[in-house]
């Protein structure tokens, strides 16, 4: 992206948190949703004599990350204390990994738009402990400047995350969300975390700068904070974009400070100076031991990774014929690449195969604007994979025209009949007409009670005829209350329609 001659550049680190069944360092819970302040213990909480010890199940996680994000796995890795005093942090230090981290100098394929893409690099990955959650109250509407009182929830103290940081190889807001979207993919694929954005599972912050057009160096950059979805992310680069623009052509400088994104208002306003790493006063943990993963450790996870984003999708395009387009929905909507492959497994299962392709274009067209408008996830509709498979297979095999079967999915999504489209078929009487007999009494019903329209088709011009033959088409699935099949009654019109020719 340039903006009147500049270049923008921005680097992401994307906080993971990571869904172990307890927290980094202690035995309590990582749960989302609990009453404030009950998950907690000496630990979590910083108490005197209190001492961390390290959970193998979020190393083997920080592993697969490695393995999936192409990262050189250190043999050898620490902790360190960074220490900052900020209220949501017990300690009044995080412990962390500092300049010897778990995983280091990979790379993720971006898509571009025009189904291209290229290798954005990753600089590192390392362990750390969450902080808590501060909650403005009163006053200003939740600003901290403007509250009345802070509250402070310890709950999601300590448990473990994953800071995934990019190169500053961005080039545009565009690319930045697609770089989170398809790492949200990579994450969700080998099960490392629910990456939910809007229960804070996976968290983005973005440094950006801007450089005259051609040039090598960078410019000073801004940190964003509090972009908790993939809109606000590009919504605040772009804005940010502008104003450093307007900062750098009006003579001034760009600050190196940490701002956060109001949504409600669409910009960011500053926050604080941006610290250095000097700042924090780095220094190893002296209460944990090195983490020396072993080679027989590391085979494992690596012979234990699950098919990723990239490769599922070449292989539903491959095997199902679909576009570049459509896999991307499937593959990048957490859940969905699921649902529909369940659905073509289900219909072969009973007996009745279904195209993949027919299953994608159902679950990314209708079933897609489904999700985007009750934001439910794919595992809780009440039409199964089972009951997509069954409707299309009642398309297939004549049962429902397109425009029944839109009607039917709407009545099973609501869950009626309890999600069946056989049973809601049924139970409404919606089952298409193909018996020849009945179409053709319907049709020659129409012709004789339009007897001027019939002697317009046979004398008019074709543009004429192709309007009267949708005007007869209409009629006719009028008179069979929209269930006649169309295929049979095109055939039937064709028939009963007269021509001079």
């Amino acid at each position: 992206m340039s903006t009147n001659g500049w270049e923008t550049v921005i680097g992401l680190e994307v906080h993971c948190e990571l869904a172990t069944e307890t927290k980094l360092f202690c035995g309590c819970p990582n749960d989302f949703g609990a009453e404030p302040n009950t998950y907690v213990c000496p630990v979590c909480l910083g108490l005197p004599g209190s001492l961390p010890v390290l959970n193998e199940r979020a190393v083997e996680f920080a592993l697969r990350v490695g393995e999936a994000l192409h990262c050189d796995v250190a043999e050898e890795s620490i902790f360190h204390r960074k220490n900052y005093f900020y209220p949501d942090m017990p300690k009044n230090y995080q412990i962390s990994q500092y300049d010897e981290p778990v995983c280091g100098n990979g790379w993720l394929a971006v898509p571009g738009p025009d189904g291209t893409g290229r290798r954005i690099g990753i600089e590192r990955a390392h362990l750390e402990e969450d902080t808590g959650k501060t909650s403005h109250v009163g006053g200003g509407g939740g600003r901290i400047h403007g509250a009345d009182h802070s509250l402070v929830d310890y709950n999601r103290a300590g448990i473990p995350l994953l800071e995934i940081v990019s190169k500053p190889d961005l080039r545009s807001p565009e690319e930045a969300r697609a770089y989170v979207a398809e790492l949200r993919g990579v994450l969700e694929a080998i099960g490392v975390s629910d990456v939910k954005m809007e229960e804070g599972s996976l968290r983005v912050d973005a440094n950006i700068s801007l450089r005259p057009a051609g040039a090598e160096k960078l410019g000073t950059r801004s940190e964003i904070k509090n972009m908790n979805s993939l809109r606000s992310l590009g919504r605040a680069l772009e804005y940010e974009a502008e104003r450093q623009a307007e900062v750098l052509e009006s003579g001034g400088a760009v600050i190196q400070e940490t701002r956060h994104w109001d949504e409600e208002a669409g910009r960011t306003y500053s926050l604080r100076s941006k610290e250095e790493s000097h700042d924090y006063r780095y220094f190893p943990e002296p209460d944990l031991v090195p983490v020396k993963p072993s080679a027989e450790w590391r085979d494992q996870v690596r012979a234990a990774m699950p098919e990723l984003p990239a490769a599922r999708k070449a292989r539903l395009m491959d095997a199902w014929g679909i576009a570049d387009v459509d896999a991307g929905v499937l593959v990048g909507t957490p859940g969905l690449a699921d649902y529909a492959e369940a659905a073509v497994d289900a219909a072969e299962a009973a007996g009745a195969p279904a195209s993949g392709r027919d299953v994608a274009n159902w679950v990314t067209g209708d079933l897609m604007a489904h999700l985007k408008e009750s934001g439910a996830a794919p595992s809780s509709l009440a039409l199964s994979p089972a009951g997509l498979a069954e409707l299309v297979k009642l398309v297939g095999d004549g049962t429902l025209s397109r425009s029944l079967a839109k009607e039917v999915l709407a009545a099973a999504l609501a869950g009626e009949s309890n999600g069946s489209p056989a049973a809601i078929v049924a139970d409404r009487g919606l089952a298409q007409v193909s018996d020849e007999g009945a179409l053709a009494a319907a049709v020659h019903a129409v012709l004789d009670a339009h007897p001027a329209e019939v002697d317009r088709y046979r004398t008019g011009e074709d543009k004429d005829r192709k309007k009267l033959r949708g005007f007869f088409m209409g009629k006719v699935m009028a008179e069979m209350k929209g269930r006649g099949n169309p295929q049979v009654l095109n055939r039937l019109l064709d028939d009963a329609l007269p021509t001079n020719s």
